[in-house]
């Protein structure tokens, strides 16, 4: 073989062995592309349902944040609501004392003087939110009445409060204590 035949071969031996290596990488790259691929999906679904967890997080500790807020609200509200259904009883007692004829001087300063201490009671209640609930002829209402008796009478329109035993009382909009009525059939 001459030197130009040799040459040619190692020529064609090179040009195949250099194909072949191309060929090889490319295969490879191929193999590296759809493993990345799959790997980026993989990521891109870890990352979406990682970010969905967090929205909901989120939600739940807002939600979370206005229940307590709304608590604390309610709290402020109705924080003398104890107080004020104890006092109630002593109120009721107030009102039968100045209802008490007298002629005596004494007594009507002394009473005198119970009047003005029983609106201060009144006055320092409706600054906490303490509304009394109107029931003398009122359409009869389950939850803000509290029927003791009943009876007919003609003049009265049926199912209305025709007398009140007991004062009811609420306090920014929730009844604390019903109105004890006698109501018309």
């Amino acid at each position: 073989m001459t030197n130009e035949a040799k040459t040619n071969q190692e020529e064609t031996t090179q040009q195949d062995t250099q194909e072949e290596v191309v060929e090889e990488v490319f295969a490879e790259e191929v193999e590296e592309d759809t493993t990345t691929e799959g790997s980026t999906n993989e990521l891109t679904a870890k990352l979406e349902e990682s970010e969905n967890k967090y929205l909901r997080l989120r939600a739940d500790f807002d939600n979370y944040r206005r229940r307590v807020q709304l608590d604390e609200e309610a709290n402020k509200k109705f924080r003398a609501q104890s107080l004020v259904t104890d006092l109630l009883t002593s109120l009721d007692n107030f009102e039968r004392a100045l209802q008490v004829e007298t002629e005596n001087e004494q007594t009507q300063s002394l009473l005198q003087g119970m009047e003005m201490v029983y609106r201060g009671i009144q006055d320092a209640l409706k600054r906490e939110g303490v509304e009394e609930i109107d029931a003398q002829g009122a359409a009869f209402d389950p939850h803000l009445h509290q029927a003791v008796m009943q009876e007919s009478t003609p003049d009265a329109e049926p199912n209305t409060v025709t007398a009140v035993f007991q004062k009811g009382y609420k306090l920014h909009d929730r009844v604390i204590r019903p109105a004890m009525v006698k109501v018309n059939e």
